[in-house]
């Protein structure tokens, strides 16, 4: 084992990543730079832009001339030779850096990577179909398993290419845990029979942390019974919601992503920063978010799995059913979309049937409302008729916001009050 996956398996502590991206070769380059200096246990991270997520690369090509600003590193329109500038003496064993994109059709974003001596990417042919573009389920599977083929030829050279999967953050948020749990699975289980044998499950922070701590404990147990070999790992990702305006909100929010990675041995975070619900950060902004991850992870230790909820239980009722479906994983996870075996709430994506749908509960979990077709029948509690109205669904999707929001301005305004020194009765009234 060697490559992304050896450094965070012999990496002693939490492995914090940020969701970095430019445009200029010179702002990326400085960015890695940075998070590599940034005195914590961290790994690079080049995310992509919108047109080459989507494939427009002429897009791209036009943008870079003009000089327009991208919202991330357009890999396949900058020449090789310009990104293979961009992490020299940068990325190596000691510092390993990800491609991030969110494209359904990745090859040609994979084939530059490559070419540039990147050989860690995410994605997956439901987890980067369903959510973010309108490309059928089988051509998405068609074409991620052309990329993984791409990555598995690299081992010929001698080089441990590796593949995380997207699955645990499906639209970020109100996606019931065992449904996130299920396909990152599968989609683990799909890089490996593909040939990528170095993998990472995702799993994104949802709306009350002991429910993630079940669903994390969860993963990890269906992991270790399909995934071959040990090259594997878990990683956590910062809620992919609509995240807190204030920065005491934000930080908060953050640093209880990091202890739930402790507490349930996650080996990897991704990072948020404060300035998440207003622009695109800054390096220095991101620089502190990795900071202040580490702190709250190392101030954290682990905790057994200690509640069951049914997490586990739909999860691999979940697993199961899809890979009873066919021998052929690639035409299970076909098939299962079909037929509504795997169905994400709220997802208009075409192929997704759309019959799913979820709640917040009064203790903040995020529960099942109507099973549609998915086999949890007598597995999963769906809390009674529980239809959600237009003003529910706003409520829920601003639940996480709000609640770190309301803590944080409560928490400024005590501190206010007990800062600001009395002035003598006689004054007051006068």
């Amino acid at each position: 084992m060697n490559g992304f996956g050896r450094f965070v398996a012999e990496a002693d502590g939490l492995v914090v990543q940020p969701r970095m991206g430019f445009g200029s070769p010179e702002l990326m380059r400085r960015g890695l730079a940075a998070v590599r200096d940034s005195g914590t246990l961290a790994v690079g991270t080049i995310t992509l832009d919108s047109y080459t997520r989507v494939g427009s690369h002429d897009v791209a090509r036009a943008a870079l001339a003009a000089g327009d600003d991208l919202n991330g590193y357009p890999i396949v329109a900058h020449p090789v030779d310009t990104t293979l500038a961009v992490v020299d003496g940068i990325a190596g064993a000691g510092f390993p850096v990800q491609v991030r994109h969110g494209s359904a059709l990745p090859q040609d974003i994979v084939a530059a990577s490559i070419a540039a001596g990147l050989y860690a990417t995410e994605g997956g042919p439901l987890s980067y179909c369903l959510p973010y573009s309108r490309v059928p389920v089988r051509e998405a599977v068609r074409a991620w398993r052309e990329s993984c083929r791409l990555l598995a030829r690299l081992r010929e050279t001698g080089a441990e290419p590796h593949l995380e999967s997207f699955g645990g953050c499906m639209l970020g948020q109100l996606c019931p845990p065992s449904l996130l749990v299920a396909i990152s699975v599968l989609e683990g289980l799909f890089f490996q029979r593909h040939g990528v044998r170095s993998v990472s499950l995702s799993y994104a922070q949802q709306t009350n942390a002991d429910q993630d701590a079940e669903a994390v404990h969860a993963l990890a147990t269906l992991a270790g019974q399909h995934l071959t070999g040990h090259d594997w790992h878990i990683v956590i990702y910062t809620y992919m919601g609509v995240f807190p305006r204030t920065p005491h909100g934000a930080s908060a929010l953050l640093a209880e992503a990091a202890r739930l990675a402790a507490r349930t041995g996650a080996a990897r975070l991704i990072v948020k920063t404060v300035a998440e619900a207003h622009r695109i950060p800054t390096i220095e902004e991101n620089v502190a978010a990795l900071r202040t991850a580490a702190d709250s992870a190392t101030s954290t230790t682990y905790e057994p799995s200690t509640q069951d909820t049914g997490i586990l239980a739909e999860a691999r009722a979940l697993v199961d059913a899809v890979l009873a479906l066919d021998d052929a994983l690639d035409t299970a996870l076909v098939t299962a979309v079909e037929l509504g075996f795997l169905d994400v709430p709220y997802c208009l994506h075409p192929d997704n049937p759309g019959r799913t749908r979820t709640f917040v509960d009064h203790d903040g979990r995020l529960r099942w409302s109507r099973l549609g077709a998915l086999p949890l029948r007598g597995i999963a509690d769906t809390g009674g008729d529980h239809d959600v109205t237009a003003a529910g669904l706003l409520r829920a999707l601003s639940h996480v916001e709000r609640r770190f929001d309301d803590a944080a301005i409560e928490q400024d305004l005590h501190a206010l009050h007990l800062d600001r020194p009395c002035e003598p009765t006689s004054e007051r009234n006068a």
